[in-house]
């Protein structure tokens, strides 16, 4: 069964617009979020995130993976395959 990815993002951020790209480039579906038109899903993101304001803010499984640079560094060490499992 493939991870449950989420998203947090808002429009026209390059950081986003990373993390996005590499979640497509292995295949991953996920589901996003547009904290900057949906203030519930803003309040939603800072509870989850324990209070992080940036964006994008990843989750996959439910465990908080953190930001765009986050994501890649996971990937650079070789960790996000076996998390995207």
């Amino acid at each position: 069964m493939p991870a449950k990815v989420t998203v947090y993002s808002g429009p026209n951020c390059p950081y986003c617009n990373r993390a996005k790209a590499l979640l497509r480039s292995k295949g991953v579906a996920f589901e996003e979020f547009n904290v900057r038109a949906d203030a519930q899903k803003f309040d939603e993101m800072l509870a989850k995130s324990g209070g992080r304001k940036t964006i994008p803010q990843i989750f996959i499984n439910g465990a908080h993976v953190g930001g765009c640079d986050d994501l890649h560094a996971l990937n650079s060490a070789g960790k996000l395959d076996a998390m995207l499992k």
